[in-house]
């Protein structure tokens, strides 16, 4: 996907130091040639430095500003492809997830609580045994029970239950 902010930051920039070319250049030809005194090519780089700066200024802070957003959207397309690989597969062992996504344990963990919190996920997850499980909301909410051991739970909402009994952590 084109990172628009990087491309027109680049632009920006590029923009500036064409400018800043051109009045360097042409200033010093016409310096060398007799057209222009020193004191007019001072005033010429005093009146076109706002403009050069402006144009670096608004470059760099779009180029940057790209970055960050690109930052965010590989978060994002990693947030996705785990939400993908448990709902195809079922379930996940968080230590094949974190290597598929080339992250750590806990940052997996951060996308599944960030999933849950955005209303994407539902299920449960067994930390001992370190597996995702994909299920519907609906069915854990009918049955009341921990999918794990079996245990009543009380299911208060939407969110993260945890079962009282074994420590599994339900995801509504």
């Amino acid at each position: 996907m084109l990172n628009i902010g990087k491309v027109l930051g680049g632009l920006f920039m590029a923009a500036a130091g064409l400018a800043a070319l051109l009045v360097v250049g042409w200033g010093t030809a016409n310096l060398s040639e007799g057209n222009l005194q020193i004191s007019g090519f001072i005033f010429l780089l005093i009146l076109s430095a706002p403009l050069i700066a402006g144009l670096g200024g608004a470059g760099l802070f779009l180029f940057l500003r790209g970055r960050a957003e690109e930052a965010q959207l590989a978060e994002v397309a990693k947030e996705r492809k785990l939400l993908n690989m448990i709902e195809t597969r079922g379930e996940v062992r968080i230590a094949d997830a974190a290597l598929e996504l080339d992250v750590p344990r806990d940052v997996v963990q951060q996308y599944v609580y960030d999933l849950v919190g955005k209303g994407l996920f539902s299920g449960y997850i067994n930390w001992d045994e370190g597996v995702l499980y994909a299920r519907q909301a609906r069915l854990l909410r009918e049955q009341g029970t921990c999918p794990n051991c079996g245990g009543q739970l009380e299911l208060a909402g939407k969110g993260v239950v945890r079962c009282p009994y074994c420590g599994t952590e339900i995801f509504l």
